[in-house]
């Protein structure tokens, strides 16, 4: 099975969640960096939306960036999460099961 995991190396939950990917035999992990090569506004809307999640669900609340888009739709918050990839919430992890956003880590295992 393949996952994929949209992934932070400096974050501990998203490092959590790697590891239980690279844990569970028969997984082939491919990382994708997101701060460094973004998902486009489309492929984020189709990850919210099989995830079950609204962006504003998915969106980094404690980034400075977040807090000017509280009264924002959820439209303009994926243009935002686009435009400044920092906005995502880690980690995102893709198998043809579904997608969790591994918020504990542990949700991963759900789609494994």
């Amino acid at each position: 099975m393949k996952a994929t995991i949209y992934h932070n190396p400096r974050c501990s939950k998203s490092r959590e969640a790697l590891a239980i990917l690279n844990e569970t035999p028969g997984v082939e992990v491919e990382i994708v960096e997101y701060l460094k090569t973004p998902p486009s506004r489309a492929k984020l809307a189709g990850l919210y939306a099989r995830a079950g999640l609204t962006p504003r669900e998915g969106l980094r609340k404690a980034e400075d960036g977040a807090k000017a888009l509280k009264d924002a739709t959820e439209d303009a918050i994926l243009d935002a999460m686009a435009a400044d990839p920092i906005l995502i919430e880690r980690p995102l992890v893709e198998t043809e099961k579904g997608v969790r956003l591994g918020r504990p880590p542990e949700k991963v295992r759900e789609i494994l």
